[in-house]
Formats: C-alpha cells, structure tokens, sequence
C-alpha cells in the first residue's frame, strides 16, 4: 500500500487512481489529508483530482478545501451531484459555503438545496457577516429534563447522529428554551435511572446569535469548551458552535493582522492560491502609501540642508537615528496590538500605555543615545575617524536626539493602533511600516532641531 507522499506525488504527476483507494494499510486517510494533497496541486487538477473520488467521499473531503476549490468544483459538478454534495455537508460548513458566495452565485446555489436547509441558510445569512450565527451547526441533540437517561439515551440513538456536535447534550423545555447542557460522559457516569434534572448543574455558557466571532473565540479560551450552545434573544436555542470553527476563525483573524501589520491588504484567499495581479493589488495600495510618506522624508531633510552643508557629519548618523525612531514604533506597535487582540488592554486604558511608553521610550532612548555618544567617542580618540574638535558636542547630539526621537517613536507606536480603535478602525492597520515612516519623517526635524540648538555657534 502506497504511504501519503507516494499518493501526492500521483497527483501532482497527474494520476488519480490512487486516490480510489482512501486507505493506508488498515488505516482509514482522513479527509483533511486527501483535501491537503489536492490543495497541492493546480487548480485544474484538484478539481479533476477531486471528480476521481467515490461521490460519498467527495463529499468528506469537500468540507475540507478552501472556498475557491470549493466553487470552482461545484460549478463543474452537473446539478445533481452538486445537490446531493450541498445538501450532505454538516450545517456549518454548508452555511461557511454559502456565506463565502456572491449574491448571484447564492442565488443560483440555493436551488441546489431541500426546503429544509434553504430555510436555514436564509436565516442564517440575514445576519452580519461577523456574526456567530455564519458558524453555526444547526445538528444539536435537544433532550427534556423530566425523562430519565436510560430513556434520554434511547431518544438520542433514534432521532440524533453521530456528529461532533452531539458531543454535549442539551436540555430544553416545551418551548425551546436552553435550560442547561450535559457532556456525554455524564451520562455514561450516572445511574441509568436517574432522571436529567438530577444530573443538571444549573451552568450554562452560552452565545448569541448576533455575537462577534471574535467574542465567541474569548469565550472558548475563558470557559475551555469544545462546543457552546448559540440562542436567540429569547432564550431559545438555534445551533451550536464548535470549536474547530472558532480555531479558524482565530487562525484567519491571526493571519489578516500579521498582514496588515507587514504594510500588505489582507489577502482574500491563501497566497498560493491569490492571482498574480491580484497580489499586486493587494501590496501595491500600501507601498504607495509608504512611498508618499517617505517623500516626506526627502523633504525634511531639504529643509535642513544649509544645517547639512554646514555639518556634512550630521548626514553620517540619519540612517542610524531614523531606523532607531522606526524600531522602537514598531516594536511598540506590535505589544500593544496584541495586547488589545488579547483582550489585555482597552481603548480605555490609554493613559496606562502612554505614562509606561513615555518611561520606556526614555529608558531605552538613554540606553541607544549612551551607546551612541560612546562609539563617537571611541572613534574620536582611537582615530578611527575624525569628527573634528566639536566631537563632544556631536556625541552629545546624538545622545539626546536618541532619547528624543526613541520616545517619540514608542509613544506613537502605542498611540495610533488605540486611536484608530477608537474611531472604530482596525488597529492591525497601523502597520509596521506605517509608523517607522512616520517616525521617520518626524525624527528627522527632532534631529536637526536638537542639532541646531546644541551646536548652534560651533559646527552650525
């Protein structure tokens, strides 16, 4: 029997008969594995790749691809086995499908499903796109409290499957309402005759339809749950949600602000499935936007250039005094993005962050500017250049214009990703890039300022 790379190696070469076989030794291949293989390749040969598969593994494995191998496949599929493929898929990967679709393509893909999941699907869309309601999996097993579990066991093995769903049990009353939820090893732990309201411990976590899934991802990480009930504003319970599509979620979230913050648009699709044009798209809007910042940059440092002509020296240390301004943004950019993405801190907590930046800016400002004055004065008296007979007055420049411009750059650093969470923006977007340009830009006039006052009769 051929092991996993054998088989992807098949594929990439364009023969698909080993994926007939979907097993390795005794060992069933799960479907994820089947979906990586195919995702391996080119389009076209995913799909024709895919159409090689037994109609009920297709199905398996298509909850696993990613949304553009999904519509590319159902668009090739002919009706019915598009039909049969929509309408066999679990609830929520059904509606993360749908949800993905143009209007007109959702038009056109409705008419593949039964009434029942159309019905689903229309209400589930009406919501926000950013809602929990989008994940759902409206197959949950629902059980009455006054029936004991010898008799709740007999019900769910007649009117439930066997999903990941039906991991925890819901208990409900006449009208629907969500009472309390039980894991399934409560019910293999207690007595058969007990009845379900003995074995409730009145603690149920639950989320709502109109959450952020954002929110249902902190929820998952506070109360460690594998899978929470969903209701509406009366209490009544619609769907479940899982935590394999919250580890999405958390994982799409994660990789759209490392790209924000890397200076690229987030990417709508994996990279190696984003057109070429369309990746250019997607980095070119931001480097013009850099570019046009750092045009800024040129134009400080015109505005200094009698300072420059009359101190060439003063050129030698831009470089390093606009990269030390850039690093110290960025790095405080990154702490305190992650920190609100944690949760750990608010817009509220603004001052906070502004005294602790202020006192670190200073404290590592001291820290480079004392290095710096160091190293002109090791050079200088070494003789491993001249600075000429001014050089104290040079080290010590360069010594406060660290200190000012490295507080500078930490203090915006921290500032902009909360003042864009408070206009209601995603803070993700004050990019790395974003704020070593403006730090830049600002360093230089704290440079030259500093410059002009300390060597003002001397060098200037």
């Amino acid at each position: 029997m051929m092991n996993l790379k054998e088989i992807s190696k098949k594929i990439r070469n364009g023969d698909f008969s080993s994926l007939l076989g979907l097993s390795n030794g005794n060992k069933r291949v799960h479907p994820a594995e089947v979906a990586r293989m195919l995702a391996s390749v080119s389009t076209d040969k995913s799909v024709e790749g895919f159409m090689s598969l037994p109609l009920n593994k297709q199905t398996e494995v298509f909850a696993y691809l990613d949304s553009p191998l999904q519509k590319r496949i159902i668009s090739t599929l002919n009706n019915t086995k598009a039909a049969y493929i929509l309408n066999e898929l679990s609830s929520d990967d059904r509606i993360a499908f749908y949800s993905s679709l143009t209007g007109v393509q959702r038009s056109a893909y409705l008419e593949f499903l039964d009434e029942k999941n159309k019905e689903v699907i229309h209400n589930v869309l009406g919501y926000p796109k950013n809602s929990v309601a989008r994940l759902i999996n409206t197959d949950f097993a629902t059980i009455d409290p006054d029936i004991t579990i010898a008799q709740a066991n007999e019900h769910l093995r007649k009117y439930h499957r066997d999903t990941e769903a039906a991991n925890v049990i819901y208990v409900v009353d006449k009208d629907g309402k969500l009472v309390d939820d039980i894991p399934i090893r409560r019910f293999v732990l207690n007595d058969p005759e007990k009845k379900i309201s003995d074995i409730l411990d009145g603690f149920c976590v639950s989320l709502k339809m109109t959450d952020k899934k954002e929110d249902a991802v902190a929820k998952f990480k506070e109360y460690d749950r594998v899978v929470l009930p969903v209701i509406n504003t009366d209490n009544i319970l619609l769907g479940v949600l899982t935590v394999d599509d919250v580890l999405d979620v958390a994982e799409q979230r994660d990789t759209k602000e490392i790209q924000n913050f890397g200076g690229v648009e987030g990417l709508d699709y994996p990279y190696v499935k984003t057109g070429f044009f369309s990746l250019i798209k997607k980095r070119a809007t931001w480097l013009i936007v850099l570019f046009i910042g750092e045009m800024l940059t040129a134009t400080a440092m015109g505005y200094f250039d009698k300072e420059i002509s009359k101190a060439v020296v003063l050129a030698l240390f831009v470089p390093l005094i606009i990269s030390s301004g850039g690093n110290s943004g960025s790095q405080a950019a990154t702490l305190i993005i992650r920190a609100m993405a944690l949760k750990e801190l608010t817009i509220r907590n603004w001052w906070f962050v502004m005294r602790r930046e202020i006192l670190s800016g200073l404290t590592l400002g001291f820290i480079l500017g004392a290095i710096g004055f160091v190293r002109i004065a090791v050079w200088q008296n070494l003789h491993f250049y001249e600075y000429g007979s001014h050089w104290f007055l040079l080290a010590l420049t360069i010594f406060f214009s660290l200190i000012g411009i490295v507080m500078w750059g930490t203090l915006s650093g921290s500032m902009i990703p909360i003042i864009l969470k408070k206009v209601r923006l995603d803070p993700a977007t004050s990019s790395a890039p974003l704020v070593a340009t403006l730090v830049d830009v600002t360093g230089l006039v704290i440079y030259f300022s500093i410059a002009a006052i300390i060597l003002k009769g001397t060098l200037l």
